[in-house]
């Protein structure tokens, strides 16, 4: 039985998976058999993870093997899935296609539209020039979006109206002929309206991002080599020294600086190579140094438009995916090359800091955790470090990966709401922990606004990519969720 102490850290786990359970149930449901079949994709990547943390909960013990039947279990299920997924969607794009071609044969021309209609289209002054205007309004059509109203808004316009197909499709042809028209004058943004329908924002293409000034170059440049002093700093302490006042002792810190380094390097190399497949300009990144650590990771900013959410989705997880698989092999392979006499003597009370990393400990080390002291190789550290800094950006607020792969999965709204509540959930950790201020604080003023609206802010990831980005999230709250005292020792973690 769980005592009092114990129950709030395991119920936080069972609410928040049981929560983005229900929550994507929810929001499936409304789809049907694709909806369904979506949400199940989801359960079935998370459901291993549910199970390994629920039965070291209990005290049963698992061991590599085990771990490797499950994910490959899972991973067997949601290839299943995918499958099944498929063919219901290609029955679904065939049903529409039908229903599609029978409102088009019943539906009026450009020739025969009821005069009624076009008495009721409200034109408003707008800044664009006529002549822009004019040939803007040339762009749409009853087949693609028929607009009924037109609204300044900033330096552009806004067209209400009725959309005619899937948001995807619309906006690429809608787009094309606008810049066949005025070339890259302006930018076309397809959104949901105030009144829940969607609608076309035409913007000038000078209002689009600025690439960085020599000054932010040169201010990220410090930022950088701050960075890697403090990375060298963090690996004299780890070695129970300052390298501060003792740069002599530079090569004993440099390979524990070099591996903290290499994760946070990995992890902007992830950014950068996948918003190049997209052609998307990402500015230099401004680490945050810090002496504990080495680093918290690094602010990067968009410098051109994203084209999709899916786009904004695989840029955000594309950077902690890369840090954070370096950082878990680091970690397990930190964990079998460990003996006694390795480099790092730790207190059993570190491996209580993580569910997650405490877990692999558990499953690695055995009984060894029993003992007052661990010996450890350095890759343990490293690594556990590396998953601290990638779930520390995966937290659910504004500009961080977190905030930016909630804002791609569900929208503006509620990435709002999700930035609020990580802010006053941050507010009260602060209470018994400083490190919760600092990220409070680098969020509040730096990082809380969200990311601008994407040119198609309408379609919305696919649901493998939710799936993904829900698994990224419920990882990040197992390695920052510490071990009550009561579980670890029945896991064995500590006398």
């Amino acid at each position: 039985m769980f005592t009092v102490s114990e129950i709030p850290i395991v119920g936080i786990i069972l609410l928040v998976a049981l929560g983005i359970l229900g929550w994507g149930f929810y929001r499936a449901r409304p789809f049907g058999k694709l909806g369904i079949l979506a949400w199940l994709q989801s359960v079935v990547l998370m459901v291993p993870w549910l199970l390994f943390f629920g039965l070291f909960a209990a005290g049963i013990d698992i061991n590599i093997a085990g771990i490797l039947i499950l994910v490959v279990t899972s991973a067997g299920f949601y290839v299943f899935l995918g499958r099944q997924l498929r063919a219901a969607g290609q029955d679904a794009i065939i049903k529409q296609r039908a229903t599609e071609r029978l409102a088009a044969d019943s539906s009026p021309t450009a020739e025969n539209t009821p005069q009624v209609v076009l008495a009721e289209l409200k034109v408003e002054a707008v800044p664009i020039p006529e002549e822009d205007l004019s040939a803007i309004r040339s762009i749409f059509g009853i087949d693609t979006f028929f607009t009924t109203e037109t609204i300044s808004y900033q330096e552009g316009a806004i067209f209400k109206g009725n959309m005619r197909g899937e948001p995807e499709a619309v906006h690429k042809n809608l787009t094309a002929s606008l810049q066949a028209k005025l070339g890259d004058k302006y930018r076309l943004f397809l959104v949901d309206g105030t009144e829940g329908k969607p609608v076309v924002i035409i913007l000038p293409s000078r209002n689009d991002p600025r690439p960085m000034s020599l000054q932010q170059k040169f201010f990220a440049v410090i930022l950088l080599v701050a960075t890697i002093a403090t990375s060298l700093e963090a690996a004299g302490l780890l070695l129970n020294f300052d390298f501060f006042t003792n740069p002599g002792r530079f090569a004993e810190a440099l390979p524990i600086a070099t591996g903290i380094f290499a994760i946070l390097a990995t992890h902007e190399i992830g950014h950068w190579l996948v918003a190049r497949r997209h052609q998307v300009r990402l500015s230099w990144p401004f680490f945050l140094p810090a002496v504990q650590i080495g680093s918290f990771g690094a602010i990067t900013r968009f410098e051109s438009l994203l084209p999709n959410r899916k786009v904004l989705f695989d840029i955000a997880l594309a950077g902690p995916a890369a840090g954070g698989i370096l950082s878990l092999l680091m970690l397990v392979s930190g964990l079998l090359l460990s003996h006694p006499g390795s480099l790092f003597q730790l207190p059993n009370q570190f491996f209580q800091g993580s569910i997650l990393v405490g877990s692999l400990a558990r499953v690695v080390l055995g009984s060894a955790l029993q003992s007052s002291t661990v010996s450890v190789h350095p890759l343990v550290v490293i690594g556990w470090l590396g998953l601290v800094v990638t779930a520390l950006n995966l937290m659910p607020a504004g500009q961080l990966d977190g905030g930016r792969i909630v804002q791609a999965i569900y929208g503006r709204k509620t990435a709002g709401r999700a930035t609020t509540a990580t802010l006053i959930l941050l507010g009260l950790i602060s209470l018994g922990n400083p490190l919760a201020i600092y990220w409070a604080v680098v969020i509040f003023l730096l990082q809380r606004d969200l990311e601008r609206p994407t040119l198609n802010e309408i379609t919305e990831p696919d649901d493998a990519r939710a799936a993904l980005g829900l698994l990224a999230l419920f990882l990040m709250i197992t390695t920052l969720l510490p071990l009550t005292p009561g579980v670890a020792g029945r896991l064995g973690i500590g006398g």
